[in-house]
């Protein structure tokens, strides 16, 4: 990667990173789903702006805007909700770290249901070194049974399976030749559109006026910062490093958002949070392999 590309990687882990910690500030004040709601909703509205200005072709048949639909609930819906609500049980950080295993279940997932993503020896042996450390990190809670903070650490897992069966159904879009930026304009889109009833019907915002200045900058760097930004990061590093290189992301996510979490919002990081992260970055260091080639490359 040029250094330009490593400055955008680097960028966009702060982007990501953070938004565990603008989600850390939002649950104290409003419910799950109107932060998850308001996130989507906002970044809709921007995207939208931006496709229009740079007159992007949008999607025109309903096989496209329905699989917009599914890998809207899958890949914002769904896992955004789960990693909210997650964070009302756990840290910041603990989240980040958990999140941080979406690639084992991808490589799962995409081992199950695709026919050229089988599962090969690093593979397996990357995930089940990151399943370890995911044992390590949730810990002795596992021998006290379901406690409230399991049931945050299981329901931010559960969006790394959802973020895992969105990246395998997405591969259908490679073929349609859709714009990235469209993809990522619908999915937020068909995610608005699905939980502004619920949020209507459960949360009833207009019962609440009280929401602090803290909040609404929270909402605003959730939704234009941690997700039209990012987004727009994103698919500019994959054009200019490739995906493999912008999947790197994932390393650097825990660490933005623990940094964040004991900096700012004085969360304690401990000496298991420490060996179950490194045992996750171990295991997605095997999976990726290029660092085991270059060692084996030197050596011979």
């Amino acid at each position: 990667m040029k250094l330009s590309d490593m400055l955008m990687l680097a960028v966009l882990s702060v982007l990501w990173g953070g938004s565990f910690f603008f989600v850390e500030v939002l649950v104290k004040h409003l419910p799950p789903l109107t932060i998850v709601t308001c996130r989507v909703g906002f970044a809709a509205l921007a995207l939208w702006g931006i496709v229009l200005v740079l007159k992007i072709p949008i999607p025109k048949t309903r096989q496209h805007w329905a699989a917009l639909c599914i890998v809207g609930l899958l890949n914002n819906a769904l896992p955004f909700c789960l990693i909210v609500w997650g964070q009302t049980q756990i840290s910041s950080g603990l989240a980040s770290i958990f999140n941080a295993t979406t690639p084992f279940f991808t490589v799962l997932v995409a081992g199950a249901l695709l026919t050229d993503e089988r599962i090969t020896k690093p593979k397996l042996l990357g995930v089940l070194v990151g399943l370890i450390g995911t044992i390590i990190l949730i810990g002795p809670d596992v021998l006290k049974g379901v406690t409230g903070s399991m049931m945050g650490q299981l329901a931010v897992m559960g969006a790394a399976v959802s973020y895992a069966c969105a990246a395998a159904f997405s591969r259908r879009f490679k073929t349609w030749g859709l714009s990235p930026l469209v993809i990522a304009t619908g999915q937020v889109s068909m995610a608005t559109l699905m939980l502004l009833p619920l949020m209507l019907i459960i949360d009833q915002p207009w019962t609440a006026f009280a929401i602090p200045l803290e909040a609404v900058l929270a909402i605003a760097g959730l939704a234009f910062f941690s997700t039209v930004i990012a987004y727009v990061l994103y698919f500019r590093l994959i054009a200019s490093a490739g995906a493999t290189n912008a999947a790197l992301v994932t390393f650097l996510i825990p660490i933005s958002a623990l940094l964040l979490g004991v900096t700012v919002l004085g969360e304690s990081f401990t000496a298991l949070q420490a060996a179950g992260m490194s045992l996750i970055g171990m295991g997605l260091l095997i999976m990726d392999g290029r660092l085991f080639r270059k060692l084996k490359a030197r050596a011979r």
